[in-house]
């Protein structure tokens, strides 16, 4: 089964320690486990703690883990490759390579000047997740039920606007509720959540309502399944069998044209029943003892996301 994984932060653990690669690692996702797994693309979030970044520096900070991304890129250019395009995509798939989207986790680390945002786009990003944990010049993220009702800023409907016209995936998981309506309603391309799954099944604030479910799926966007265990139940584990509990209830209220993978591999700390992305399989099989037809289980690893990524990379 062919994979795309839209949500990992392997590249904040490889930028702060100088000692992992992304050949081979300990780590959640590296190279040989990918392909172990048959991925076709990875969408890789450069993660910034907003919070903790002055304003004069955040530029730096980001150019150095561009720099990072790109270095190894270079090292392992005969195995993965960066994609920047729905025919870097398809071409990468002819030669059997991996295509490396990269994205970046808080969109205030462009600060308020959308020649930031292009520029970002000229260096190969490709998604952007809005927010974090922290309020920025975009708009506010739903950690707080204070910010749950307070939507994009003026700037941060400039910002949908230009991503829209450059092809830059917009990426709703952290976002706050308001917000999150704000972008289904201003967005003129489909959307996502990268990394969330179903609050009414764990009532999280991460978590997308059925409403937004909904909506997300009428927009032609995509939820990627959080195997992180706050995200899907009780347990301190990541369990496959609450992460088909949610796949199924997705599939109920938005369609499985909704559903897409978004791992947050080494984002993650509980333990984990899929340790790493080379035993992504577990779920294949999971899915199918549950079930699900091929066909489906086909659009909920790749085809969805693939799908999306040609309607909204240009």
């Amino acid at each position: 089964m062919k994979k795309i994984d839209m949500h990992c932060d392997t590249f904040l653990r490889i930028h702060n320690n100088k000692n992992i690669g992304l050949r081979r690692n300990n780590l959640h996702v590296d190279i040989e486990k990918l392909e172990k797994s048959n991925s076709i693309a990875q969408f890789f979030a450069l993660y910034f703690d907003y919070g903790k970044i002055s304003d004069n520096d955040y530029l730096n900070k980001l150019s150095s883990m561009l720099d990072t991304f790109y270095k190894e890129l270079e090292k392992n250019s005969d195995k993965i490759k960066l994609a920047v395009s729905r025919n870097d995509l398809e071409k990468n798939m002819e030669e059997d390579i991996i295509s490396a989207f990269l994205a970046i986790e808080e969109g205030g680390i462009l600060g308020n000047k959308l020649c930031n945002l292009r520029n970002a786009y000229r260096l190969g990003v490709r998604l952007i997740t809005l927010t974090w944990n922290y309020p920025n010049y975009i708009g506010f993220p739903n950690n707080k039920c204070e910010y749950k009702n307070k939507g994009l800023t003026e700037y941060g409907e400039y910002f949908i606007e230009e991503m829209n016209n450059l092809g830059i995936i917009i990426d709703v998981s952290h976002l706050s509720d308001k917000g999150f309506f704000d972008v289904c309603k201003i967005s003129k391309a489909p959307f996502i959540a990268s990394h969330s799954n179903s609050r009414s099944i764990k009532s999280h604030f991460r978590n997308l309502s059925d409403d937004s479910i909904k909506k997300l799926a009428n927009k032609g966007g995509i939820i990627g399944i959080n195997f992180c265990s706050e995200f899907l139940g009780d347990s301190n584990v990541s369990k496959i069998k609450d992460m088909i509990i949610h796949i199924k209830h997705i599939k109920n209220i938005g369609g499985i044209d909704v559903l897409a993978l978004g791992s947050d591999f080494d984002g993650i700390s509980s333990k984990l029943e899929i340790e790493n992305a080379g035993k992504t399989h577990l779920l294949v099989e999971a899915l199918y003892e549950s079930g699900f037809k091929e066909n489906e289980i086909e659009k909920i690893f790749y085809k969805n996301a693939q799908r999306l990524i040609k309607d909204v990379i240009k």
